[in-house]
């Protein structure tokens, strides 16, 4: 397996399908994050769809994750970092539904996506 297919697998496996609602939010309003066109290998058009998003929504750390893993897909690994690093940071914070049906906190699925990403860019540097 490639170096790029490795790093693009394990971005998948932590790519947020859809958050739990933040306080004063509908349970049943969902973001789209663009799972569908990441999961499908459409990287441009999920960027397209995920950075309108999170020009609305800058701080859905769904929205950041998923826009990392598309900048992810296209090479852009320093846009990804910077955007993942955000959703770490994000002060709003709650349970994701990851690619593999798994659920964790936002922070964590962020943090594991940023690890993955950096230790593929080591990998790579060597």
């Amino acid at each position: 397996m490639s170096l790029s297919a490795l790093v693009t697998a394990v971005l998948l496996g932590q790519s947020a399908l859809a958050g739990m609602p933040s306080p004063g939010t509908s349970a049943t309003e969902r973001v789209d994050v663009a799972y569908r066109e990441i999961a499908s290998g459409q990287s441009q058009a999920a960027m397209r769809k995920l950075e309108a998003e999170a020009a609305s929504r800058s701080n859905d750390p769904a929205v950041l994750i998923n826009l990392g893993a598309t900048y992810a897909q296209a090479g852009m690994t320093d846009k990804a970092i910077t955007v993942y690093r955000a959703a770490v940071a994000s002060p709003d914070r709650y349970d994701l539904e990851l690619a593999d049906g798994s659920w964790a906190d936002s922070r964590d699925a962020a943090r594991q996506a940023l690890k993955g990403l950096m230790a593929s860019r080591t990998m790579a540097a060597r």
